[in-house]
């Protein structure tokens, strides 16, 4: 883990843990990396619930909801498809009857190959806060492992920005907010 992601993952920690709120997290093309960033930071189960790996597209829809309309008609790499990701892991991961009050999804094609007419370094971050869900899409260069990267430092920046609409200076190149 870069120390930027670190730094990225412990100032989104911070800030949940400030303001009494949960997280869950929903991840596909990163595979537990964003999971994994911020359990490196000591203290992280006070405010991170858990986190799901959606590996497989049909469990997209089984475990966190996405409606499989969309997974049909879109494939899993989708603005809509993040979002929905990210409102259902907020349920899938409650506490107690309680859904985690953030949500944060990560979908895309890492490569080595197009997937579903996507092109690799596509990837699209949702965030699920209250009862409102945002998606960021990003072109990211370089290979698997350099995309996967750069898609957990922007969710971690994307998480920053929705906790307390401040952000850091770690944003990742080609954003296009979607709502």
């Amino acid at each position: 883990m870069s120390d930027a992601t670190g730094r990225a993952a412990a100032a989104v920690l911070d800030a949940l843990r400030e303001r009494g709120m949960t997280l869950a997290v929903a991840e596909s093309l990163t595979g537990g990396a964003l999971s994994a960033a911020l359990v490196a930071i000591p203290g992280a189960s006070d405010v991170l619930n858990g986190a799901v790996v959606a590996y497989a597209t049909p469990i997209k829809s089984s475990v966190l909801g996405v409606d499989p309309v969309l997974l049909a008609a879109h494939g899993p790499v989708d603005p809509e498809v993040a979002q929905q990701m990210a409102a259902g892991v907020r349920r899938a991961l409650a506490v107690d009857g309680r859904a985690a009050d953030v949500g944060v999804s990560t979908t895309g094609v890492a490569g080595p190959t197009s997937q579903g007419g996507k092109q690799v370094g596509t990837v699209h971050v949702g965030v699920s806060v209250a009862e409102r869900a945002t998606s960021r899409a990003f072109s990211f260069g370089g290979d698997r492992s350099a995309i996967r990267a750069a898609a957990v430092q922007a969710a971690l920046v994307l998480l920053l920005e929705a906790v307390t609409g401040t952000g850091i200076d770690a944003a990742a190149p080609g954003r296009d907010d979607r709502e």
